[in-house]
């Protein structure tokens, strides 16, 4: 029981941290619109899906290796923790050189003329998250979990005080007369160059934290260990190169794909930052989702050997889809009181149509990990790879096809189909392998139930009055007594059972 309360604190802590350290991140988008323009943010937009996407390959899932490494293979962890950190630093050097020699070629293909620099701090950025990745790693592994998230709290609040002195509190200080433009090299016309570098000091100076923290370790290239690490990562870097491409190549590619002049009086990099602006709304339920995830996976291997787990796998998918569209409709009935509060400049809300329709790919995504525990408790992850795979494809022609067509709804409906066709085939597969009696036809009911009431919030078009406010949220009160009413046999025994109690 000890063991289970010392998991559970720590799921709690990584979790806490992780949303904690997520929702600051999603507030910065308030500073971003109301001090820079579209076009800008439309560059942080694009850029930093470059970033997720090399951050796979910095990485290529030495993280994963390290823990299968350094537990069950009858190893030395700590020779482990020092070769694995030893490759990661070589090649992160010469990744993170040649992505750095590569920077004027790479501006000119990305339409950044004279820019080069800035994919230069992109290479440290990169550089400085792959040499983390491993001690943050070891400090999971120890148990270390206070120590985990102090760390990433301070790389947070670290880049949130550099975006505002950057963003906020310099230009207010040069407004004022206080301070002059240019002083220690300052520019009032950079944008997203205040972005990168608030994120490359903040790594920067957090490196020598976690190094004390952890511990510093000898440099050691053990073959011995690193030919079936190698053997072991590889297929774990197309796994994840496959899943972030799902996840941004929609926000990387929408710039270059949407023609010139497809809304009138916007770039395509303007109209690219709106579109990024409207997927970090809809990350709300990412949230909510990556919550879920640090609480339910411990919880699921934790069952599997139980002979009643599939019909308990069952009700947590039940209750995780009824929670999360009741979300849905909550998100979207409220934009407009959402689009009062952030993002602040003006046009952004001309693509909040399609946040429903992203917010409704976010939990298909959920649903494919509530679905994916059946290749985790079988050792079947193969079907992991060709599942993310299929997905990627799929991704890739949605936004090929759609985006120069149909511009933010092509972008939105991309994610949806990939997360929709990943869906379809995990619990295709599953129940063939690893059966569970879901409640297939209702959660199809209650997802399409949400997504149709979810619209008719956001096009319901009321005063801004209390009135108007609680007339749309009505809606989720008309959710819940219809699943209230459908669920009514399992409200009865649940009910009866607490009052036997």
């Amino acid at each position: 029981m000890s063991t289970l309360k010392k998991l559970a604190g720590q799921t709690a802590i990584y979790g806490l941290s992780s949303i904690l350290a997520r929702s600051i991140n999603f507030l910065m988008i308030f500073i971003y619109t109301s001090y820079l323009n579209k076009e800008v943010v439309g560059s942080f937009t694009g850029i930093y899906a470059l970033i997720g996407f090399l951050n796979i390959i910095f990485t290529y899932g030495m993280e994963t290796s390290f823990f299968r490494f350094s537990t069950g293979k009858n190893l030395d962890p700590d020779k482990v923790y020092n070769t694995t950190q030893s490759l990661l630093i070589t090649s992160t050097l010469i990744l993170g050189s040649g992505l750095f020699l590569a920077a004027p070629w790479l501006a000119e293909l990305l339409n950044y003329p004279g820019q080069a620099y800035l994919f230069r701090w992109t290479a440290l950025i990169l550089s400085f998250d792959a040499i983390l990745a491993i001690p943050f790693a070891k400090l999971r592994l120890s148990n270390r979990a206070f120590a985990f998230a102090g760390a990433k709290m301070i790389n947070v609040l670290l880049n949130v005080f550099f975006n505002l002195l950057l963003i906020v509190w310099f230009p207010l200080l040069i407004s004022g007369g206080f301070m002059e433009n240019g002083f220690l090299g300052y520019k009032l016309d950079w944008g997203v160059e205040y972005i990168l570098l608030a994120n490359l000091f903040a790594n920067g100076l957090i490196i020598p934290y976690v190094w004390w923290k952890v511990g510093f370790f000898s440099f050691s290239l053990d073959k011995e260990i690193i030919r079936p690490m190698w053997k072991y990562s590889i297929p774990l870097l197309f796994m994840g190169l496959a899943g972030v491409t799902n996840e941004l190549v929609s926000r990387l590619l929408f710039e270059y794909l949407l023609p010139a002049n497809f809304y009138p009086g916007l770039s395509a990099r303007a109209a690219a930052g709106i579109f990024g602006t409207s997927i970090k709304l809809a990350i709300l339920m990412n949230l909510v989702i990556q919550a879920f995830k640090y609480a339910a996976e411990p919880f699921f291997f934790g069952k599997s050997s139980d002979k009643n787990s599939p019909q308990l796998y069952a009700k947590v998918m039940h209750a995780f889809i009824i929670f999360c569209s009741a979300l849905m409709i909550a998100i979207s009935v409220n934009l407009d009181l959402i689009a009062y509060l952030f993002p602040k400049g003006e046009g952004y809300d001309s693509a909040f149509f399609i946040v429903p329709i992203l917010l409704m790919g976010y939990l298909l995504l959920g649903i494919y990990f509530n679905l994916s525990i059946w290749f985790k408790v079988t050792d079947k992850t193969k079907f992991s790879f060709w599942i993310t795979l299929v997905g990627a494809f799929v991704s890739l022609i949605a936004i090929f096809t759609l985006v120069p067509v149909l511009g933010y709804l092509g972008g939105a409906l991309s994610t949806l189909t990939c997360y929709l066709v990943m869906t379809a085939l995990c619990y295709y597969y599953g129940q063939k392998h690893y059966p569970i009696p879901y409640q297939t036809g209702r959660s199809i009911v209650y997802l399409l139930l949400a997504f149709g009431l979810s619209y008719a919030g956001f096009f319901l078009t009321l005063d801004s009055s209390i009135f108007g406010f609680l007339a749309k949220n009505s809606l989720i009160v008309l959710f819940l007594i219809l699943v209230g009413f459908l669920e009514k046999d399992e409200l009865s025994a649940l009910l009866g059972r607490k009052k036997l109690s």
